[in-house]
């Protein structure tokens, strides 16, 4: 499976850099749109991915389209809490980019709009606002990598009863 999880104008660094960790564990590559609210020199953004970031494919685009350019072919879907889809009641594809918003605003209404059939959310309580960026983006990927046979990863490590 070819995974790329796009994150959209990122605010907070420690977000994008346990994103990368999750990146970094699944083989997912990790896209970056511009502007960014840090510098991905930012030590928040390094210690939240600690050791990982050798594992990581990271690119930085300086807006969605640069972006959309590059990746012909992939299905793109946009994670929002504006949709009654949820992630799980989708069919991922092989080539796929999961989309993501900056975490004070999600994703543009006018991107959503044009893409309403292929938002999802993540099922919470009315009472809560939202999930945490990198805890939302981890919950997808998983159901993405899942759909596709955990393709490419280990179902035991060091220490762990094979499967």
């Amino acid at each position: 499976m070819t995974l790329h999880v796009v994150l959209l104008e990122p605010e907070i660094p420690q977000n994008t850099g346990n994103i990368a960790r999750t990146c970094a564990a699944t083989g997912a590559s990790l896209h970056l749109i511009e502007p960014l609210g840090f510098s991905i020199e930012d030590r928040y953004l390094k210690r939240a991915g600690l050791d990982y970031w050798d594992l990581v494919d990271v690119a930085t685009h300086p807006d969605l389209e640069s972006y959309f350019s590059k990746t012909p072919g992939f299905q793109r879907i946009f994670a929002t809490k504006k949709t009654g889809a949820t992630y799980s009641s989708i069919s991922y594809e092989s080539c796929c980019s999961i989309i993501l918003g900056k975490e004070s605003e999600g994703l543009p209404e006018t991107l959503l709009s044009l893409n309403h059939t292929n938002c999802v959310r993540i099922p919470m309580r009315r009472a809560a606002r939202s999930l945490n960026l990198s805890n939302a983006a981890a919950v997808i990927i998983y159901e993405a990598l899942r759909q596709n046979g955990f393709a490419g990863l280990a179902a035991s490590g060091p220490g762990l009863p094979k499967v």
